[in-house]
């Protein structure tokens, strides 16, 4: 058997979902959708999950919160958190000044944990989910050190890359069929019997 990691960036995937409005595939089980994606001779060995906690406005935590809560319930997942970077503009044309926030380190996080279990042997194909092309280098590195090891790259709805899909050795695209099939339960229950329920604006 084939053992696969499979590697999901976070952010590409929400915006990705976000700019298709398949808001109710916010809900997903990563843990299923990375074993949807494997062949028969496959065998997943670990999913992992970089995303960044969001601080503002008080819904969001709390949407966020509720799903992280329930991907933390799934075996053999591990999420690793980047960080925000707030800046204030200021528009040249009226003065108005507004605050944004720019995710950062997924891309430096997922290149180094791809990196480290190849070297550690933790793999035989990695599995991305992004379309990145800040990843690039890590996938050309992996691909150049370990040859006998591969690299898939998943495109998330509404994202590509050809640099990306140059430097994998497989391409695919993430199509509705398989997020359907990857979602919680609307209800997902903790082991104190906590009850998680499904945003009502995810459905």
């Amino acid at each position: 058997m084939e053992r696969i990691i499979t590697y999901i960036d976070g952010y590409n995937l929400y915006y990705g979902l976000r700019a298709k409005h398949w808001q109710r595939f916010y809900w997903l089980n990563l843990r299923a959708l990375a074993l949807n994606l494997l062949k028969p001779s496959q065998t997943l060995v670990a999913t992992k999950y970089f995303t960044t906690q969001v601080s503002t406005p008080p819904d969001k935590v709390r949407r966020q919160t509720t799903y992280i809560e329930a991907l933390e319930m799934l075996p053999d997942f591990y999420i690793t958190y980047g960080h925000y970077l707030t800046d204030t503009i200021t528009c040249r044309h009226c003065g108005h000044t507004y605050t944004t926030h720019h995710e950062k380190m997924t891309d430096v996080n997922i290149a180094l944990e791809l990196l480290t279990d190849a070297f550690n042997d933790h793999f035989d194909a990695a599995v991305l989910i992004s379309a990145d092309s800040d990843l690039v280098g890590p996938v050309q590195k992996v691909k150049q050190l370990f040859p006998k090891k591969r690299v898939i790259v998943v495109f998330p709805p509404n994202r590509h890359s050809v640099a990306l899909k140059n430097a994998a050795d497989v391409c695919l695209h993430l199509y509705r069929a398989v997020l359907a099939k990857s979602l919680f339960p609307d209800q997902v229950i903790k082991p104190d019997g906590f009850i998680l329920q499904r945003p009502s604006s995810w459905r």
